[in-house]
């Protein structure tokens, strides 16, 4: 029993691709946890070593091999990209966080070149725009995104990525041009869509629709460089996120877990880079929002 599960995890990690959405969407509600399945590794390994069972222990090394070719990685330390040219921060500050002046000195004090937040709501907008102006002296907040930058923003303006059915007034992307030391670069804000695990499974149809129009759009960018900061509501392993993922970089090291901030069980708020390499993910200090903030360097292709 204990060597059959060792290898049903096993086959998980590896054919995770396999198990179908279909079926109350069961390959992205796997996908979205899929390195705690790790977890279950840890918890076989015990009976099968008080057992001395040769069979067990050695059908363990097939999930240990398979997790730690996914997700080894992210362990190691250093980074994947070297020296960065940039640093961006990623940020749902919640909509209510009732100390944003904390918050605020919070993202800035790890001196990031783009502070990207979502959920910005007044009248905390207006006190996120003088908390950082000081070291942030351009911004663009369209709807409930926002981006704070050390460097001049041209070419704001709204992107459409509401989903089909959503009648209210719902703008939650942005799209700017950065002209930083290294060249111009577009920057994208986004904030997709909620998901929610129920008896249906889990209802992921909105956000993926989002982000397929969010992944339309950045192929059709002109600017070779791109990054993209925001709420995805999703990992980076989420077929979901396919759009997006299969088109932009993401980070090669750093687990940085953002979700939820009193227990953090999976990283949906993200940084991705086209023609650019995303290093080191790290979470940030507490804020009083209920996601954690997370930062990266950022490599630019020459």
């Amino acid at each position: 029993m204990l060597a059959a599960l060792a290898l049903l995890v096993a086959g998980l990690l590896t054919f995770h691709r396999a198990v179908p959405n279909s079926v109350l969407r069961l390959g992205s509600l796997l996908e979205s946890f899929l390195p705690w399945l790790g977890l279950v590794v840890v918890l076989l390994f015990g009976p099968a070593l008080w057992r001395r069972s040769v069979v067990a222990l050695v059908a363990l090394l097939l999930p240990v091999a398979s997790w730690a070719y996914l997700f080894g990685g992210l362990l190691l330390p250093g980074t994947a990209s070297g020296t960065p040219d940039l640093v961006a921060v990623q940020h749902n500050v919640s909509d209510e966080n009732t100390d944003p002046a904390g918050t605020a000195r919070i993202l800035a004090a790890a001196e990031p070149d783009l502070i990207a937040l979502e959920e910005l709501v007044p009248p905390a907008s207006a006190v996120y725009e003088k908390a950082l102006a000081p070291q942030y002296p351009y911004h663009a907040i369209r709807g409930t995104v926002g981006l704070w930058s050390r460097h001049p923003l041209t070419g704001i303006r709204p992107l459409d990525i509401k989903p089909r059915g959503i009648e209210e007034s719902w703008n939650r992307a942005l799209r700017t041009t950065a002209h930083t030391p290294h060249g111009e670069i577009a920057v994208y804000v986004a904030h997709l869509p909620s998901v929610r695990v129920g008896t249906s499974g889990l209802a992921s149809a909105r956000r993926d629709e989002s982000a397929g129009l969010l992944g339309r759009a950045v192929a059709a960018e002109e600017l070779t460089r791109v990054i993209l900061l925001g709420d995805l509501n999703s990992t980076v392993d989420d077929r979901g996120l396919t759009p997006l993922t299969s088109r932009m970089n993401v980070a090669e090291r750093g687990l940085a877990l953002s979700f939820p901030a009193a227990f953090p069980l999976a990283r949906i708020d993200q940084i991705m880079a086209r023609s650019a390499t995303v290093g080191r993910m790290r979470t940030l200090p507490p804020t009083g929002s209920d996601h954690l903030p997370v930062a990266a360097g950022i490599a630019l292709g020459r």
